[in-house]
Order: C-alpha cells, then structure tokens, then sequence
C-alpha cells in the first residue's frame, strides 16, 4: 500500500473548534486526525495583513523545527474542502496536567513553578497566573521570543503525558514591530542556558540558508528581517527580556 500523501490525499471534516477566533475545523486525513484553518475563515485583524495567518503558522513550524526542540507539531499549507489553508497533526493532550494554571495567591506553589502575576476575580479574590519551571516550557518561551508570539495564551500549551509541551495556535507571529504577549514571564532576567543559545544560533545560520529561502515565501522580507534582530539581540543580551513597550505583556483572555 503506498503511503498516504499528507499534502494530496483527501482532507475530511469531522467537526469544528467553536471556541476559536477563526475558523477552525477538526478533520482527518485518511487516519491520521488533523487541525484545519482555512485562509478563507481568517477573521482581518488591524495589525497583521489579511490572509496571512495560515502563513504564519507554518513558518512557526520551520523556525521549531530548525530549533530541533519539537514546539509546533508538524503544520503545512494545502488545499481543503473550503479552500488553501494550514494543517496541523492533531495533538492529544493529557487533561490531568497543567502547564500553567490560575491559583488562589495564597495557594501560589514556592518551588517548581513561576510566578507571573497577581491581580483579582470577579469575587474580589487574590489570584495568581503561574506557570511550570520546566525546560520544555523554557524552551517554548525562547522558541516565543524569536518568532514574535502575541498570543501565547495558557491553552495554547499543549501537556502532553511524557512531560513535553507542543505549542499551538501561531498565527499571530513575526510581526516585525514588537508584539509579544505570553504567559511566560517567569523567567525575565535569568541566563539563556547553552542548549537555548545553541538553538538561536542555528535559526540564525539557517536563516542565511535554507530556513530563510523557506520563509522568503510566507513572510515579507521586513518580518525576515526583524526575525534575524531578535536572534542577534537575545545572543547579544543573552537573558530573558523584561515587558517592554506599551503593548500589553499577557493576551487575553489569558486561557
């Protein structure tokens, strides 16, 4: 039997992610269950061109795999039965972890999490956004930083049962001004490790190479290039950055 062509052979719809801000289909392709985000169902957003966002989630999926640390599962672009737009290998997340959580601030964990903020709930309660101190959680902060993320929310980390963590939902990357928006501040200011800086370092080469011929179709030579200053300036700092601007440091909602 030869092998099923992820790209040609027929995309079925099986459902729909109802909670997204664009449409967002569930599907298989012979077996194999998938995400599907036609360019047809992009909602127009003020500051990112329209139709670009299908893009964008594949180009996060390069700039992951050049990093060699498996952040966004395997995305490309093809045709579906509502037209051109991204697919995803589907994820199945284990729903007894957490990779980040909301907590009574009292409840706040001392050791083996981050501390990101506190503020009140619609009861006036003290809460606290935390998330793991994990290095596949590091390492998706580092991948965030590099590729722009301005919406990393809480459920846009996949758990997975073995303790590594997929990120998701990229669409809103590489802007080439300043956007990013995550729940994963707890590490401003600590040390870039070895390994993180290594990966840099090869998203920075191969952007001279083959990532870069790769992007030069799915981004516009502005974002390339913004991209290239963020390996440069985290290299040159070699820490996690503090918020800056006057963008907000969190999306929201934050889940």
């Amino acid at each position: 039997m030869p092998a099923l062509d992820l790209v040609t052979a027929e995309l079925t719809l099986t459902g729909r992610i109802t909670t997204a801000s664009n449409a967002t289909f569930l599907g298989t392709i012979g077996d194999v269950p998938v995400v599907y985000k036609p360019i047809a169902g992009e909602s127009p957003l003020w500051d990112f061109p329209d139709g670009t966002l299908a893009h964008r989630e594949v180009a996060a999926y390069l700039v992951s795999e050049v990093f060699g640390w498996d952040v966004v599962p395997h995305t490309w672009l093809r045709g579906g039965p509502l037209g051109e737009g991204m697919v995803q290998l589907w994820q199945e997340q284990d729903p007894s972890q957490n990779a980040v959580d909301l907590v009574a601030a009292e409840d706040a964990p001392e050791t083996g999490w981050k501390h990101v903020l506190e503020g009140q709930d619609e009861n006036g309660r003290m809460v606290a956004l935390i998330h793991e101190d994990s290095p596949a959680l590091r390492r998706m902060a580092v991948f965030d930083l590099v590729v722009n993320n301005a919406d990393r929310k809480g459920n846009h980390i996949l758990a997975m049962t073995d303790g590594h963590r997929h990120g998701v939902d990229h669409g809103l990357t590489f802007h080439s001004d300043h956007k990013l928006r995550t729940v994963l501040w707890g590490w401003v200011g600590d040390a870039l490790t070895s390994e993180e800086c290594d990966g840099i370092d090869r998203v920075t080469e191969e952007l001279n190479g083959e990532l870069g011929r790769k992007l030069a179709g799915l981004l516009s030579a502005g974002e390339i290039a913004a991209l290239h200053a963020r390996c440069d300036r985290l290299r040159l700092t070699g820490r996690f950055p503090a918020p800056s601007g006057e963008m907000p440091a969190v999306p929201w909602p934050l889940f």
